[in-house]
């Protein structure tokens, strides 16, 4: 086995296989470093992968209205649903929750909102 190909094994070997964030952790520094690979010519093409924008689905709650209600509504109806303001919310990629925080004001933008990540669910997980 060559040089490079085991120390690819033993820096995916030395990763987490969970990666959980407590409440308490602060997380608005760096995100944890997940690739631990060099930054050579060979491991560039596996590292542009990284580099694809994704589809983050922010889930809040969820509504089962009547069919009929649902026909009815117009503007300035209000659609209550099973969450409070203060209820956690899930990041969903595809029908998978990846992780869940909260509903915070963006710092950089006023009046836009952002999500504080509280959790960060088993990465591994998602290939199964």
């Amino acid at each position: 086995m060559s040089n490079q190909a085991s120390t690819d094994n033993q820096a995916a070997e030395a990763q987490p296989e969970d990666i959980v964030l407590d409440q308490e952790q602060d997380i608005e520094g760096e995100a944890p470093i997940l690739e631990r690979r060099e930054p050579s010519d060979s491991n560039r093409l596996k590292r542009v992968i990284f580099d694809v924008p994704i589809e983050v689905v922010v889930s809040v709650g969820k509504a089962r209205p009547l069919i009929g209600d649902l026909l009815s509504m117009g503007r300035d109806h209000l659609l209550p649903i099973d969450a409070k303001l203060e209820d956690p919310v899930e990041l969903m990629v595809k029908d998978r929750v990846i992780a869940k925080g909260e509903l915070v004001q963006s710092p950089d933008v006023e009046g836009q909102l952002a999500v504080k990540l509280t959790e960060v669910v088993n990465i591994s997980a998602l290939s199964e």
